[in-house]
């Protein structure tokens, strides 16, 4: 139907119709044979045109979409392996050492398996009835010593850990708000691991002050207990010796009434 409706035919081009149709508009124009042109349209081709290059641009469109995509995740991979950028470790590091130092200061009886026994077997089981006062006196002060030095190394340890409070609160507040504002996965394990190591060394604290209370505590009682087994040897080396004899003895000069 397209074809009808532009086709022109070529019968109506004939010079001798030319001529008189120019007559009859009063102007002579030169006669030159004309060719016979067609100008067609192609419906149905120019719509499939159009179909082809709307796919082209659909396609165009889908990969700067997918590019669009990779480029974000890209970015959250990024941020997935960015560092965090607080860290407490050193801080941990430098109160775990100051703790230990205090427990390395132990006074008289050492944290020392090897210490404890020889000393403890020195001063507190080796008693015996056969020993000299100045001995036996020489043992009792020096588990006196004992004990007041466990109880002031348990009141110092106490101090040290009490006074790590306002740090540690400090630290639990920065971590817990680096991790809830985390770019990505790995601040976030960052910042955990680093609320577990605040923990483990809390932890430590109080193992250290618990130690530290139970030796003094220990300390007491074997204080006790060494003073009651030198009591008991005290009384036996005494009651080996008859001191006393009854006599007769006169008073104002009484001849024995």
């Amino acid at each position: 139907m397209m074809e009808k409706l532009f086709h022109i035919r070529v019968k109506y081009f004939r010079p001798g119709r030319v001529a008189v149709l120019g007559a009859a508009l009063g102007f002579i124009a030169p006669i030159v044979p004309a060719h016979a042109q067609w100008a067609v349209y192609d419906g149905a081709a120019h719509v499939q045109t159009v179909l082809i290059a709307a796919r082209e641009l659909q396609q165009i469109d889908n990969q700067i979409t997918s590019l669009a995509n990779q480029a974000q995740m890209l970015v959250n991979q990024a941020k997935n392996l960015a560092l965090l950028p607080l860290s407490t470790l050193s801080t941990l590091q430098s109160t775990i050492s100051q703790t230990t130092a205090l427990l390395a200061q132990a006074q008289n009886i050492a944290y020392s398996v090897t210490l404890v026994e020889q000393q403890y077997q020195q001063a507190y089981t080796s008693i015996s009835s056969s020993m000299s006062d100045s001995a036996l006196f020489s043992q009792a002060q020096t588990r006196w010593q004992n004990s007041v030095g466990g109880f002031e190394d348990a009141l110092k340890l106490q101090a040290r850990v009490v006074g790590n409070i306002p740090s540690d609160s400090s630290a639990m507040t920065q971590l817990v708000s680096a991790s809830q504002s985390s770019a990505g996965a790995l601040q976030a394990a960052q910042a955990g691991n680093q609320l577990l190591a605040l923990q483990s060394r809390q932890l430590s604290d109080v193992i250290a002050v618990l130690s530290a209370n139970g030796r003094a505590a220990d300390l007491e009682r074997a204080r006790q207990a060494a003073t009651e087994a030198e009591s008991a040897s005290q009384y036996r080396h005494f009651s080996q010796y008859n001191a006393y004899s009854p006599t007769a003895i006169s008073m104002f000069g009484s001849s024995g009434n």
